[in-house]
C-alpha cells in the first residue's frame, strides 16, 4: 500500500547523509507534510520528550534513519556510547511508534551487524548465525535490538514495523569529520589534502586487500521508498549493490577522482576489520529496485559537493 501525498511523515535523522537523502526523495516525489526535527527541537533519547512529539504530531509514517556513527578507529574506542545512544534512540521512538499508531515504520540497521565471518554474498538469514566483528560490537548490537523490536512489535501486535539492511553509504551531506568518518569521506578527505599538499605519497589503512560494497545515498533513499510502498515481511531486507571492491580498488578510484598523482602505500599495523562484505540483494530486486550510481561517477559526485560545500 502507497504511502498517501498528504500523509504525515517524520524523518529521524534529517539532516544526516541518509536522512536528508530520503528528504530530497519524497520533495521529489510530492510528499510535502514532513515532519523534520533538529536534535536540539527533539533530542530522541529523551523517551518523554519522543512520546510527546509522537502524541501530538501523530506521525503516519516514519524512516527511522537517525544514528551515532563513525569510522572503525572511532566505533572502536567508542563501543559504549555507540551501543547505549543508538540503542535508547531507537527504543523510544519505535515503542512511541507503536503506542500512538503510526501506520508504517521503516528502521535503518546496517550491514556491519551480519556476522563477520558470514559466508558471502550475506543473506539476509545470516543474521545473528555467528560472532560480530569485534570492532564494531557495540554499534552492531543495537542496531540487532532495533530491528528485533520492530519484528516482534510485528508478530504480537500486527505493527506493519519493517528494517531494511543497508550496505556502506556515500554521497552527498557525508560526515567528512577527521576523526569520526567512514571509508569513502575519510579516504576523500585524506586524498584531497594530499593533492593540495603535493605530497608524493599517501597511507591507506589495513593491507588494501578486504573487499567492501558502496551504495550511492540517493540510490538507497529510492529503495526506501519502494520499500514503505511494496515491502511488508518482518524479516529485514538488504540494500546495496551486489557488487564489492577491495580498499586497494577503492583508493585507485578515490585518486583518480580527486585528482591525487603520488604513491598509494598500505600500512599493515592497522586493522583491516571484516575480510569481505557484500550483500545478497536478490530479495529487493524481487521488488523492482536496482542501484543506478556507478561507483566512480557517486565519488564525482560526493567529491564535487564536499569541495563546493567546503567540507575539506
Amino acid at each position: 500500500m502507497a504511502m498517501e501525498k498528504d500523509a504525515s511523515i517524520f524523518v529521524a535523522g534529517h539532516r544526516g547523509l541518509v536522512g536528508s537523502s530520503i528528504v530530497r526523495a519524497l520533495k521529489a516525489r510530492g510528499f510535502s507534510n514532513l515532519l523534520l526535527r533538529t536534535r536540539d527541537e527533539l533530542d530522541l533519547s529523551d523517551q518523554k520528550a519522543v512520546h510527546d512529539f509522537f502524541a501530538r504530531e501523530r506521525p503516519a509514517y516514519v524512516f527511522f534513519a537517525a544514528a551515532k556513527v563513525g569510522g572503525i578507529f572511532y566505533n572502536q574506542t567508542h563501543q559504549a556510547d555507540f551501543l547505549y545512544e543508538n540503542l535508547i534512540t531507537a527504543t523510544n521512538v519505535i515503542h512511541a511508534a507503536a503506542q500512538y499508531d503510526t501506520t508504517k515504520l521503516l528502521f535503518l540497521g546496517s550491514s556491519c551487524v551480519y556476522p563477520k565471518m558470514a559466508p558471502q554474498p550475506i543473506r539476509e538469514e545470516y543474521l545473528l548465525s555467528s560472532s560480530l566483528e569485534p570492532t564494531n560490537e557495540g554499534y552492531a548490537i543495537a542496531k540487532i535490538a532495533g530491528l528485533k523490536l520492530c519484528e516482534k512489535y510485528a508478530e504480537q501486535y500486527g505493527k506493519r514495523f519493517i528494517s531494511a539492511m543497508p550496505t556502506n553509504l556515500y554521497g552527498p551531506n557525508d560526515n567528512f569529520h577527521p576523526d569520526r568518518s567512514h571509508v569513502i569521506p575519510g579516504m576523500m578527505r585524506r586524498f584531497h589534502a594530499a593533492k593540495i599538499n603535493g605530497d608524493k605519497t599517501i597511507s591507506v589503512w589495513g593491507t588494501g586487500t578486504p573487499r567492501r560494497e558502496f551504495l550511492f545515498v540517493d540510490d538507497l533513499a529510492e529503495g526506501l521508498l519502494t520499500l514503505m510502498d511494496r515491502y511488508e515481511d518482518r524479516e529485514t531486507i538488504n540494500i546495496g549493490t551486489g557488487v564489492d571492491v577491495t580498499i586497494a580498488e577503492l583508493a585507485q578510484l578515490m585518486a583518480s577522482v580527486v585528482g591525487f598523482q603520488g604513491e598509494i602505500v598500505f600500512d599493515t599495523s592497522k586493522p583491516d576489520g571484516t575480510p569481505r562484505k557484500v550483500l545478497d540483494i536478490s530479495k529487493i530486486r524481487s521488488l523492482g529496485w536496482h542501484p543506478r550510481t556507478e561507483l566512480k561517477e557517486g565519488l564525482r559526485i560526493a567529491y564535487e559537493w564536499a569541495v563546493a560545500n567546503e567540507k575539506f
